[in-house]
């Protein structure tokens, strides 16, 4: 993983309040939850994930997403790949994909923290 990738991991997660500090095999890492199943993902201190957490684009860069923080969370890989990125053009007026985004999106904004509060 990148530098650039790793910086991108350590902001989302001291940007989701899921996401702490703990002991793992006498390694310390961050411990913090999945955006759309809640299951458990770890991060290494550095931005590496250790579990299968990848970066996840509420609204996919394909549809006009960026990657600014507020769309951006951690996903174990199984549902990240499961929403995809739909290269869809009628994506963004699918009720379904609508529903989803609107779900992460709140979710997004209610596991939010102020990053100096970190």
């Amino acid at each position: 993983m990148s530098a650039a990738k790793r910086r991108c991991v350590l902001d989302i997660i001291a940007t989701d309040s899921t996401f702490e500090r703990t002991l793992f095999r006498d390694h310390e890492v961050w411990l913090g939850k999945c955006l759309h199943c809640n299951a458990h993902l770890m991060v290494s201190l550095q931005g590496e994930p250790i579990s299968r957490a990848t970066i996840e684009h509420i609204i996919p860069r394909t549809h006009g997403g960026t990657d600014a923080l507020e769309n951006l969370g951690l996903a174990c890989a199984r549902c990240n790949q499961g929403k995809g990125s739909r290269h869809d053009p009628r994506y963004l007026k699918d009720a379904r994909a609508q529903e989803l985004v609107a779900r992460l999106q709140a979710r997004r904004r209610e596991r939010w923290r102020d990053p100096d509060a970190g």
